[in-house]
């Protein structure tokens, strides 16, 4: 298995919009659905700083998450441009194999 760890900050006003886009059944996990190597994603929100969330994203190779990634560069690009609206940081936290 391949995970991806992404942390977001996001503003008060954004929050809704955010959860809905980046939740499992989110605008991400749609697209990311496209390919049957897609395992699922876990949207986490802290426990104590409001705003700041955790995605965990699971492929079951890294390899197939990189051929998802080039078959599907554009709408990933754009779906990451329209996203950007919606969080005030993001940091990758990793890529980890299980």
């Amino acid at each position: 298995m391949f995970v991806v760890v992404w942390q977001f900050e996001i503003a008060e006003d954004k929050i809704a919009a955010f959860e809905a886009a980046y939740s499992p059944d989110g605008a991400w996990a749609q697209l990311f659905r496209t390919s049957p190597k897609y395992l699922g994603t876990e949207l986490l929100r802290d426990a104590y700083i409001p705003g700041l969330y955790l995605t965990i994203d699971r492929w079951a190779s890294e390899d197939d998450f990189r051929a998802f990634r080039k078959a599907h560069d554009v709408e990933y690009e754009a779906l990451d441009r329209t996203s950007d609206a919606l969080t005030a940081r993001e940091t990758r936290i990793g890529a980890y194999t299980v």
